[in-house]
Formats: structure tokens, sequence, C-alpha cells
């Protein structure tokens, strides 16, 4: 691992950290797009225009449609259309959607604390604040 590039291992634990959390999302009937769907509805504090959760999402928009088909399928999100402009929908995140989205958000916490296990509080404390100074940077 000492000749590893920084950024190899960076990749590599993320991908980790992402099929650990997939795994936990599995029994909640969730893949990560949909539980990151809920999150920015969630994150947002209000319904969004497929467009805005779309752009939240960094997808195209007409990727965003399968997700919230599949979670407005599960009673998950609604659709309703929006009140200032009748030719677009809002994505109104529903009880069964925010109880939904704790668990898979509890599915994260789970899976990043099983594998930063390894590691002394004292450690994941300054991992934590190394990684928040290079994301810093960004905004």
């Amino acid at each position: 691992m000492d000749d590893m590039e920084l950024s190899e291992l960076v990749h590599l634990v993320s991908r980790r950290l992402r099929h650990g959390w997939k795994n936990r999302l599995e029994p909640l009937g969730l893949n990560p797009g949909q539980a990151r769907a809920l999150r920015a509805l969630v994150d947002a504090g209000r319904p969004l225009r497929m467009v805005q959760l779309a752009d939240q999402l960094r997808i195209v928009p007409r990727s965003v449609t399968p997700v919230i088909d599949t979670l407005e399928e599960r009673g998950l999100v609604r659709r309703e259309v929006d009140p200032a402009n009748r030719r677009s929908t809002l994505v109104v995140i529903t009880d069964a959607g925010r109880e939904v989205y704790e668990r898979a958000r509890e599915a994260r916490r789970e899976a990043g604390h099983d594998l930063f296990a390894v590691l002394t509080d004292e450690q994941r404390d300054q991992l934590r604040e190394l990684l928040g100074a290079v994301e810093a940077q960004f905004g």
C-alpha cells in the first residue's frame, strides 16, 4: 500500500464505502440513486421541480424520471402540478419517504462506521479534518 498513489487509495476506500452502503440499502428496497433523490428532497426542505432535482443530483433531467417513478410506486414521493407553472411537475417527499430516508441515512452511517472501525477516534477525527480541508477548497 505504501506505493499506492493517494488519489488511488482515496478512490479505493470510497468504492468500499459505497459498496457497504449499497449492501445496507438493499433491505430497504433502495439503490444509492434513489436514496440520493430522497436526501435531495429532504435537504431542499420544499418540493422540487424535476429539473431542479436533476440538477441537485447532477444528472440529466430524463435520468431522474425512472428514479422518481420507482419512488412514487412505493409511496415515498408524489408528483404534483406546480401552481406557479402548470406545465412543471413538483416532486414532494411523503412521510413514508422521510422515514425511509432516515433509515437510508443510518445505513450510510453504519457503512462508514464499519469501514473506519480500524481507526482510533483520534485518527477518525484527523481524517475528517483532512478530508474537510480538501473539500473546503471547492465551496
